[in-house]
């Protein structure tokens, strides 16, 4: 197993560089770079301009293997490290042939450069991945960085409560207990604007987040006796609930640790195959995390 990362030069990809090395060490597996650039046509004419194509694609290639190289023999050169370069129309084909050949657990993605510093920002190619990839996708936030042979800290599963949160706790206490660190399972009550219609009134809405909050609590408690299935003990384990009137207030809500990461899993109706795929509940949990994201693939 490995730890597959996708790297770009002036795209953000120094703090996947950074989160990419955290998780391997944690897990203790090597690293895994890829660089995807464009693939020329398979029947190129006789201008001048497919030999320039090739060498810039050659150079850039080049360019990104060589800063990756040097990235991480400063930062992390405690852990092995390959470098690929992959010639695709597609690059995130690309990145998802290349986490199945080379058989990464993991497949770590940087944020995309339009949003604020420490923000999760799903650019184009990581939005893809985030409804197709067969492995778990990382997503750093922008800016993203570690101490030196940084580890990490604590894992959080966003727990909602239903049979598909069920399903993420246990591998996300095996990290846990692979890596081992404590494992907090949270719940969040988010009571929007329009959560529920105006005439309902106050009253009636206080009341069914109280039932949510409740229903939760049990949901928690039972979760924790998955995670113990697994191999962590009970006092590696808590839960905690928290309600808002949003998203970032609910999240901003927990304290959260340096070298922490969130998980989350995917949802939909994807039959067999093993594949990512995101619900608007986990969208709004990436847009607002404070911490690395891990998304695991439904199974």
């Amino acid at each position: 197993m490995s730890t597959l990362i996708a790297f770009a030069p002036g795209k953000g990809s120094v703090g996947a560089l950074d989160l990419g090395a955290q998780l391997a060490r944690s897990s203790g597996t090597t690293i895994d770079v890829a660089t995807v650039v464009p693939k020329p046509w398979s029947t190129p004419s006789m201008a001048r301009v497919d030999a320039e194509f090739a060498d810039w694609a050659a150079a850039t290639a080049a360019e990104s293997e060589a800063k990756a190289r040097h990235y991480l023999e400063d930062r992390a050169p405690d852990i092995a490290a390959s470098f690929h370069r992959l010639a695709h129309r597609s690059v995130s084909t690309a990145l998802t042939e290349a986490a199945q050949s080379l058989s990464a657990s993991v497949l770590v993605l940087g944020s995309s450069g339009d949003g604020a510093l420490g923000q999760v920002v799903v650019g184009s190619t990581a939005d893809k991945l985030l409804h197709s990839s067969p492995v778990t996708v990382a997503l750093a936030p922008r800016g993203y960085r570690v101490r030196e042979r940084a580890t990490l800290t604590r894992i959080t599963v966003a727990f909602s409560g239903d049979s598909e949160a069920s399903r993420v706790v246990g591998p996300t206490a095996e990290l846990a207990r692979d890596a081992g660190i404590p494992l907090r399972l949270a719940s969040f009550v988010v009571r929007g604007a329009s959560m529920y219609p105006p005439e309902v009134g106050l009253r009636a809405e206080d009341d069914v987040a109280a039932e949510l909050s409740r229903g939760l609590s049990e949901a928690l408690t039972a979760a924790v006796d998955d995670a113990v299935a697994v191999g962590l003990s009970a006092d590696q384990v808590t839960t905690e609930l928290a309600s808002a009137g949003s998203w970032r207030e609910a999240l901003d809500e927990l304290q959260w640790q340096d070298g922490e990461v969130l998980t989350i899993g995917s949802s939909g109706p994807l039959g067999p195959i093993a594949r990512v795929f995101l619900g608007s509940r986990a969208t709004k949990i990436i847009r607002h995390s404070p911490v690395p994201i891990l998304v695991l693939p439904r199974r």
